[in-house]
């Protein structure tokens, strides 16, 4: 894995020096080209107003693209995005907004999705205050109001448009009657007992950077804006319920007061920063760990609220990109929270687009903080774009010659294949995991090395601490799946994401040895060890496999017709070896089928697996009637039963060619397992429709599966077809206050002017 860059300016050079030296020297040509060595990374800055967003720009060596340009390595935009503009990114590229981020940055949907969280984790969320979205809640809140005055209690309410911002279209009420039912907008209790700094109100303006939503990456920027009213704050009442510069702290209000201090001063003027009023707090003695430790969990609560949508939204833009990988997406997000008396933060409102403007050198030292320190985190490399351009070109080949796709299993395929297959996924979603979790551990190591005066709470260091948020986010989700989206749920409960690279790597180990029992590696035969480096003796299992079964798994009639008559010519050999042996040996299999039906299904089935021998081996002729000796290879305890119950390969090959008498199916005194019975339908009605042929051992035709499986499921597509039929015919669409013939009159009605629709359609 690469190592991450030591800062912005070096970040992308080194994983392209490599490459593009061989290139240069094996050409020869013109040094024009030197420049690339280092690579570029490009920005286009075109959807923001913003100067400081251009400074930083330049203070990280990107390059400024043309504003068309949609190419760019990192994308800024003022507002937010199109969904089709996100899914039409490529992997290396970077835009600064999250589809469904607003979820929780318009007010109403914060209200809607806050009071579903409330429901199901009352304790958890009580920093909000108490909101209804009118008119929905209209009628809710006139009750809430009627309760207050039965106790004789008189609150006040501020009213907030629903996407509002900049403090447009904000007032406080006393009088709740005056409310139009039919307006949109919210209607929230006001705080009127805030923390106090000299006298007057005052807000935080806390700066969170998301970098990926899948997994939930959230950082803390430890600087911010303290944005204080311009007047001094008296508790509400009639008489100055419309003194907006008293009751509300936004900066686009309090900036028009005459009363507004541009003092440049740290610890005077009407914005001061965070840095400031945490010394603040430590002075005056108040306990400043719980103070942020309260504001960086309101800040996880309310992302974990949107976590599922924006997740959602997100997999809707991007499908197909795999849990883990790098994200195109992240977000620099403005909190609005308000302290209580007691010090509790109360969260406001949440900014998508937070204002980047530098009227004081305030802004310009915090905003150009949030800003260089968010890109360094990011980790924009000049080699993203051309290893996305290999990974495309690698997943292309994959798709057009199928490598890694996994084998899908037909509805006969015996136990022993559906284990190997079960097996095989297993591995595959572990080594997915591993690369994951190397990824992650890279993608850490750089945080730590680039966190500049940014903090990461979520996921926190402290465990406890992690299983409350994730107990939190699978309540999230099982609110807002509701039967949809049920895949991010299984991910959710899925254990192998906490688990780390060691206990991976322990299961995949574990994977290749039940993988190697099933093959038979584990428990060898008695006698000499073959030579497994030699092609001829590794291939010797899959001598024994009979050839009915080997036509049927073939890829291409000629082949199979061409490993059956090798099979043939050996068999013809045996037989005339074994001499009268070998006729008795016929004899006893037909005669005692009936007797020993249920262990030859077994070692039928056994033997499904293996593929057409790949050279015909000279073995002596072996008695099948003799128990004693050994069979070829036996299968391990974890293997199915088919497996290990198989005897002798002699005994298989007599049973698999010898054509048998008509025998049915339920005739067998012990009930066989599930398995045995699909491998006995497939051989017994497959030895049915072979080509007659004398007593010495023929070939058989490789297609004689596909007929059976064609016909088995043709008769019961039938039979479903019959039975939806007949509950059809029985099922009668009745018209209240009408006759059955006055119904059915309606139906030919609407069946004729259907017809007539349908044709004009087309047409």
């Amino acid at each position: 894995m690469p190592s991450p860059p030591n800062d912005g300016e070096d970040q992308g050079a080194s994983p392209v020096n490599v490459p593009s030296v061989g290139s240069y020297q094996s050409s020869g040509k013109r040094k024009v080209h030197t420049k690339k060595k280092k690579g570029t990374i490009t920005a286009n800055v075109a959807g923001t107003k913003y100067e400081i967003v251009r400074i930083v720009i330049n203070e990280m060596d990107f390059i400024k693209t043309r504003d068309e340009d949609e190419t760019a390595n990192l994308i800024w935009n003022d507002s937010a995005v199109q969904h089709e503009k996100i899914a039409e990114l490529r992997n290396y590229q970077r835009i600064n907004h999250f589809p469904g981020m607003g979820e929780i940055c318009r007010k109403d949907c914060l209200a809607r999705n806050m009071s579903k969280m409330i429901k199901c984790q009352p304790q958890e969320y009580s920093f909000i205050p108490k909101t209804w979205i009118f008119p929905a809640e209209y009628t809710q809140f006139q009750n809430y109001v009627k309760e207050l005055r039965r106790k004789r209690r008189q609150k006040t309410f501020i009213v907030k448009p629903a996407n509002g911002a900049m403090g447009h279209g904000i007032s406080l009420i006393r009088n709740c009657e005056k409310l139009p039912a039919q307006e949109h907008f919210i209607v929230q209790e006001y705080l009127d007992k805030p923390f106090l700094m000299e006298g007057y109100k005052f807000d935080l303006r806390i700066y969170i950077l998301v970098t990926s939503c899948d997994p939930l990456r959230i950082f803390l920027y430890n600087d911010g804006l303290v944005r204080m009213g311009t007047e001094k704050y008296h508790a509400p009442s009639e008489a100055n319920l419309s003194q907006l510069y008293m009751h509300l702290t936004n900066y686009s209000v309090n900036k028009h007061n005459e009363n507004f201090e541009r003092d440049e001063t740290v610890d005077k003027g009407s914005k001061r920063s965070i840095s400031w009023f945490t010394e603040f707090l430590r002075t005056n003695d108040y306990d400043v760990t719980k103070f942020w430790g309260d504001v960086s969990e309101l800040v996880v609560k309310t992302l974990i609220v949107a976590e599922p949508h924006v997740l959602h939204a997100y997999r809707m833009c991007r499908p197909g990109q795999p849990p883990g990988s790098d994200s195109v997406c992240f977000e620099v997000l403005g909190f609005d929270i308000i302290l209580d008396r007691k010090l509790k933060p109360w969260l406001l409102e949440i900014n998508r687009a937070p204002s980047f403007g530098t009227d004081q050198k305030i802004d310009y030292d915090v905003k150009k903080g949030v800003l260089l320190n968010a890109l360094k985190l990011l980790n924009i490399r000049a080699s993203d774009k051309k290893r996305n351009l290999a990974q495309q070109k690698a997943e292309a080949q994959r798709r057009l010659y199928g490598h890694g796709s996994m084998k899908k299993l037909s509805a006969a395929s015996s136990d022993w294949e559906k284990q190997r297959q079960t097996l095989e996924r297993r591995r595959e979603e572990l080594k997915e995991r591993l690369a994951q979790v190397r990824k992650q551990i890279s993608r850490e190591e750089h945080e730590k090395l680039h966190l500049g005066n940014y903090r990461r709470i979520y996921p926190p260091d402290d465990k406890l601490l992690l299983e409350k948020y994730e107990s939190l986010l699978s309540a999230a989700f099982q609110t807002f799946l509701a039967g949809r989206a049920a895949s991010l749920q299984k991910e959710m409960n899925n254990p192998l994401k906490r688990m780390k690279e060691e206990d991976i790597l322990d299961l995949l180990e574990q994977c290749e040895l039940d993988d190697e029992k099933l093959m038979g590696k584990s428990s060898r035969q008695r006698g000499p060890k073959p030579l497994t480096a030699m092609p001829e003796c590794s291939q010797t299992p899959r001598r024994q496999r009979p050839d009915y079964l080997a036509d049927f798994t073939s890829g291409s009639s000629a082949e199979n017709s061409c490993s059956s008559s090798d099979e043939e010519e050996e068999e013809r050999r045996k037989a005339g070896g074994g001499g009268r042996g070998g006729e008795k040996r016929e004899k006893k299999v037909s005669y005692d089928l009936g007797e020993s039906k249920e262990k030859n299904l077994a070692e039928r089935s056994g033997r499904m697996h293996w593929k057409p021998p790949i050279k015909s081996l000279k073995t002596s002729p072996v008695p099948s009637a003799s128990p004693t000796l050994s069979g070829p290879i036996r299968r391990s305890i974890s293997c199915p039963r088919s497996i290990a119950s198989l005897s002798s390969p002699s005994e298989v090959r007599a049973l698999s060619t010898r054509p048998s008498p008509t025998v049915p199916i339920a005739t067998p005194l012990v009930r066989p397992s599930s398995a045995t019975l699909r491998s006995h339908s497939l051989s017994r009605s497959g030895s049915a429709h072979r080509v007659p042929h004398s007593n010495s051992l023929g070939t058989i035709h490789s297609n004689i599966g596909d007929p059976l499986i064609n016909l088995r499921s043709k008769e019961q597509e039938a039979e479903l077809v019959r039975q939806t039929l007949a509950a059809l015919t029985a099922m009668r669409i009745r018209f209240p206050g009408k006759t059955e013939e006055e119904a059915e009159a309606v139906l030919d009605e609407a069946k004729v002017q259907g017809q007539q629709d349908f044709s004009h359609l087309a047409s």
